[in-house]
């Protein structure tokens, strides 16, 4: 597993829309994995393929000990409403809170493309939904709370 450089906001391809994978392979596998040992090498919690520059609907994440990846993510439901916190890799220390669903099941593709469905309250929701919005270009940051708080701190949308 290799630790990969993770793009910074301003970088235009953070805000592209990720393609959905189609080949379940040794590329895919060590994407994941790098992924993965990106995400903890950062002290994250979650980690899109956009924010290490590969545009492709894969996720990694670990909330609470429950490690988790997600390929070609769809959130399919959405039960009620959490505003907390977030930060973000791809954004620096910046923190802003955020409304997002209290509970969500997405369904998805694991890594070798078999689909599954997991439903999420809390953390695991608003980290999936997070790092779904990565795939479709949205970063946290757009849908803050704090954005004024965000620019005037010299942040960049």
């Amino acid at each position: 597993m290799a630790t990969r450089k993770v793009l910074l906001v301003g970088d235009e391809s953070l805000r592209k829309k990720s393609k959905p994978v189609k080949d379940f392979d040794e590329e895919l596998w060590q994407l994941l994995d790098d992924m993965k040992s990106t995400m903890y090498a950062n002290d994250g919690m979650g980690l899109a393929a956009p924010q290490v520059g590969i545009l492709r609907r894969a996720i990694v994440i670990d909330v609470n000990n429950m490690f988790v990846e997600l390929i070609n993510p769809e959130i399919i439901k959405q039960e009620g409403k959490d505003v907390e916190k977030e930060g973000c890799l791809s954004v620096g220390s910046f923190r802003g809170r955020v409304e997002r669903p209290y509970k969500i099941t997405v369904k998805a593709q694991d890594r070798f493309g078999y689909p599954f469905t997991l439903t999420g309250e809390k953390w695991l929701a608003r980290c999936i939904c997070h790092e779904v919005d990565h795939l479709d270009g949205v970063l946290f940051i757009d849908k803050c709370l704090d954005k004024q708080q965000y620019i005037k701190q010299g942040g960049r949308i």
